[in-house]
């Protein structure tokens, strides 16, 4: 059941039905679409929705072949999971919105920027996954056994019976194309603003050595800050953090730690340019 002020639709995309959480509308705003993560729905994304819902009309979709969207008869590579959100944007006629992935839904975000940067006012990517640190598989695989051991116990209820409706072969096929995904290269050449936020006990992101190396990099229009504190699925356990991180930079205010959380994680912001 929905909760107040927030709607639930079906909307097709190329004929299979798309599921979709609406967040209170809010006129004038440019929409944020919140984009999941491997093997499950964007029900644990909704902790982070619900914060920032207050300031822009928020949708939370499950991707084709995920949660309670059809499936369409194979799991979909990051290309063709990039291009069904552009259609779902379509089908929602929506000329303009920000993207913000968690884990896989970072690639897809930066992959529908690529396609159609005129669609993407800008991407926030927490916690993006893929690329040379997640390689060889069986490494990723270790990371990811890694970071279950480290996430909140209360996010199993709401992940598990995704990742049952999933199922191993699907979710395997997926993964390995996913460490395999060029996510460094993609973020690098980034064509509309960026905010990366990684989490400090993330152990399917880089070392902070690397992270600094790479700041030095990164065009103007990236801007890499790091949550102590933070696994993976910081969506889910630091949502008033990450939404009022997003925030500073929606408004193009200095990032700084969330006075109403202390304690729950220290906010580091690595400009490019600089080590």
């Amino acid at each position: 059941m929905a909760e107040t002020g927030w709607r639930e639709r079906r909307i097709k995309v190329q004929g299979r039905p798309v599921f979709v959480r609406i967040g209170p509308e809010v006129p004038g705003s440019v929409p944020l679409v919140h984009v999941h993560g491997f093997a499950v729905s964007g029900s644990y994304l909704l902790p982070t929705a619900r914060a920032l819902a207050g300031r822009a009309t928020t949708l939370v979709p499950d991707l084709p072949g995920y949660g309670r969207s059809a499936a369409w008869g194979h799991a979909l590579g990051i290309p063709s999971l990039a291009w069904a959100l552009l259609e779902l944007l379509d089908a929602l006629e929506l000329e303009r919105v920000y993207l913000v992935g968690n884990s896989m839904g970072g690639p897809v975000s930066l992959e529908v920027a690529h396609s159609a940067p005129e669609r993407v006012a800008g991407i926030v990517l927490a916690s993006p996954a893929g690329g040379m640190h997640n390689q060889p598989l069986g490494r990723a695989l270790l990371q990811l056994a890694r970071d279950v051991r480290r996430e909140s116990p209360r996010m199993i209820p709401v992940v598990l019976p995704d990742y049952l409706h999933f199922g191993p072969v699907n979710g395997l096929h997926l993964f390995s194309e996913l460490v395999r995904f060029p996510s460094l290269e993609r973020l690098l050449r980034t064509p509309v603003p960026t905010l990366a936020v990684l989490g400090s006990r993330d152990p399917l992101m880089p070392p902070m050595t690397r992270v600094r190396e790479l700041g030095r990099l990164a065009p103007p229009h990236l801007t890499v800050v790091m949550i102590d504190g933070a696994a993976h699925a910081m969506n889910y356990s630091h949502p008033g953090e990450l939404a009022h991180v997003i925030g500073c930079w929606l408004d193009g205010d200095d990032i700084t730690d969330d006075p109403g959380q202390p304690g729950i994680a220290r906010v580091l912001q690595i400009r490019p340019g600089n080590g």
